[in-house]
């Protein structure tokens, strides 16, 4: 069985969605320290203008003396960010193949008024992931299994073990920093992504291969997941 660990990220690019598509049990790691200038709160779409920042406003006071999991950060809705959002998916979008088809699905989802970054983030990623075919996969937040006690590698094996998995796949990236003989020991196969996707067209070139998975879906519509899969899905 294949599991994959990822913090939660706001409408990710594909190489996140394509780590969903090869799992059997996809973990969102949500109560791990927040990293203010990673991907938990923010993504790129592309515009006529260039790349354009979507961000969520949260709460970040403390966030690294405190150590507070992302699970905890709190969204700021002193402004309605959510309607911002929208508005920009829809300049950016409005002539694309595929708005119309996809439409009252991101309106629902920037209808929401969450408490915690994490509850939007990981809804809107499910939401997404299932509307592009992705139906088998089983999700779980770490902060929902109880008795894991370990740190860094230690910490994932404990989680694998207790979902029943013997497989992880890994971002290429945390070659950096796991511990690969540990996953040996455990009798857990340990598989590195390759990030290797075809091209397609985009509004406003040139060609951007890592802004969010709303361009991917917007453009290609039904056919999102054969350029993230490179698998062949209807005609």
């Amino acid at each position: 069985m294949k599991c994959v660990i990822l913090q939660p990220s706001y409408i990710p690019w594909r190489g996140y969605f394509h780590q969903i598509f090869k799992s059997d049990i996809f973990i969102f790691y949500d109560d791990v320290q927040y990293d203010k200038e990673g991907w938990r709160n923010r993504n790129q779409i592309k515009t006529a203008q260039g790349l354009k920042w979507l961000t969520i406003p949260v709460y970040t006071k403390g966030v690294v003396k405190e150590r507070i999991p992302i699970n905890k950060i709190e969204i700021c809705w002193d402004k309605p960010w959510n309607e911002h959002h929208w508005k920009g998916i829809q300049f950016a979008y409005r002539k694309a193949p595929f708005f119309d088809h996809y439409e009252n699905i991101f309106k629902e989802i920037y209808r929401e008024k969450p408490k915690f970054l994490a509850d939007f983030t990981i809804r809107t990623t499910i939401k997404i992931a299932q509307e592009i075919g992705m139906k088998n996969v089983k999700f779980l937040r770490s902060s929902n299994i109880k008795g894991i006690t370990g740190e860094k590698t230690d910490r994932l094996i404990e989680l694998i073990k207790h979902v029943g998995a013997d497989h992880y796949i890994s971002g290429p990236s945390a070659r950096n920093y796991i511990e690969a003989e540990k996953f040996e020991n455990a009798r857990i196969k340990l598989e590195y992504m390759t990030y290797e996707y075809p091209q397609y067209k985009q509004l406003y070139p040139p060609y951007e291969p890592k802004v969010s998975i709303v361009d991917l879906m917007l453009m290609t519509g039904p056919k999102s997941l054969s350029f993230i899969t490179g698998e062949k899905y209807g005609d």
